[in-house]
């Protein structure tokens, strides 16, 4: 009886969606805007091999800034951590989900940001879910960067604060709306340290500055910051000289920091507190596996015993920049090492990140609706894990590709 029911509800209602849906996905075609995933069959590494091609791509296109997804030690900490403590909970953390690693982890996070406590979530857009509806309220009120990521507008969304949005790193905007919203009871400006798509970089200490004058928090989402930015890889805090200044910060354990996956709130702990009785996100998604935590812990570990990853990195960003500007290219950022390469056209961008795989470099185009329309470009990821010779072959593959279809 159910399989004979399920087979009618395709055939009737189902069949006007699937119709809706195949038109837009032949949109999406013709548009040359279609995402294919490569499938990847080897560690995330400086080199990869891709199912169904021959030979190794060298790899530009990762969050693996520290090149620490592969590390020899982040890998053995999680080896031992399934071994000690197994492969999941199945709770979440009030039932039965908390063991002394989430707790030794979120101090760890704690005490390399400077802060009272952390609480850890299965992944930052949970972090970015939970914190606003956590902690404002409808007498209460948001100030958002436009260009904010997408995880941090769909948290502010669940949130029943007065919304305020202000155009890209406008200042003016910003202490307009500030001065506009005196009668909201707690006040809260919330930006990327570090915006994602275009590698720039946020005004934080003239941000931190309307904050004091307005009695405004200040809340960063660091993903593309922690562990990379700042002599020690603080973040954007540290890069700016504001360290201690931002109340709130939000950040991935899934980029920098050994890339598995897992998001953290790090501040006061009363915020924090408060986030472990009412985030929707973490009381009710199940705890971080073991093994994830473990090879997080070892990356805090790694990190706060030198800075040498982090040098490195700043290097091959510095490196790239300066030689894809000398042949020509239209880079956007503010030296980070996510290298944004402007081509415009989305078909375009798309070509040229095929034809430069063809050359053995792995890069990906963004387009619509990643990037708004007439803005697409290929963005180009540095690692520590590469050397001069690695980032040597990217140039030279760019400028081929790049003079055969006039970008340069």
């Amino acid at each position: 009886m159910a399989a004979s029911l399920v087979f009618a509800r395709r055939t009737s209602n189902w069949s006007l969606a699937r119709d809706v849906l195949r038109g837009e996905l032949a949109a999406i075609k013709a548009a040359g805007t279609w995402k294919s995933e490569r499938v990847i069959t080897t560690p995330q590494a400086a080199f990869i091999k891709v199912k169904d091609r021959d030979g190794e791509l060298l790899n530009f296109c990762a969050n693996n800034y520290l090149g620490l997804s592969s590390h020899p030690e982040v890998i053995e900490a999680g080896r031992q951590a399934l071994k000690d403590f197994g492969a999941g909970l199945s709770s979440v953390r009030f039932i039965c989900g908390t063991q002394t690693i989430h707790k030794d982890l979120e101090q760890k996070i704690a005490t390399f940001h400077n802060r009272d406590d952390a609480i850890l979530y299965a992944a930052c857009f949970d972090a970015n879910a939970g914190i606003f509806e956590g902690i404002m309220s409808p007498d209460d009120a948001v100030f958002s960067d436009q260009l904010n990521h997408a995880s941090m507008i769909d948290g502010l969304r669940l949130c029943k604060a007065q919304k305020f949005r202000y155009q890209h790193n406008d200042l003016v905007e910003l202490e307009e709306q500030l001065s506009g919203a005196s009668d909201a009871r707690m006040k809260m400006i919330v930006t990327d340290g570090v915006f994602s798509m275009d590698g720039d970089i946020c005004q934080l200490p003239e941000l931190c500055d309307l904050g004091d004058k307005y009695s405004a928090m200040v809340f960063v989402d660091e993903c593309h910051a922690t562990g990379l930015m700042g002599k020690t890889g603080r973040g954007t805090e540290e890069h700016l000289n504001c360290s201690g200044r931002v109340d709130i910060i939000n950040s991935t354990l899934g980029k920098a920091l050994g890339g598995a996956a897992g998001g953290y709130t790090v501040g006061p702990q009363e915020v924090i507190d408060t986030l472990r009785q009412r985030s929707r996100p973490y009381l009710f998604s199940n705890t971080l596996p073991p093994p994830v935590v473990a090879c997080a812990s070892k990356v805090f570990d790694l990190l706060m015993d030198g800075s040498q990853l982090v040098d490195k990195l700043q290097w091959n960003t510095e490196y790239f920049r300066k030689h894809m500007n000398e042949a020509g290219f239209v880079l956007s950022g503010q030296n980070h090492p996510i290298v944004p390469v402007m081509i415009g056209d989305a078909r375009l961008a798309t070509e040229m990140a095929d034809e430069i795989l063809a050359k053995g470099i792995f890069v990906v185009g963004f387009n619509f609706p990643v990037v708004p329309k007439g803005k697409a470009r290929i963005r180009v990821q540095l690692s520590a894990v590469h050397d001069k010779s690695h980032i040597d072959r990217c140039i030279e593959a760019f400028v081929e590709v790049g003079k055969n279809k006039g970008i340069i």
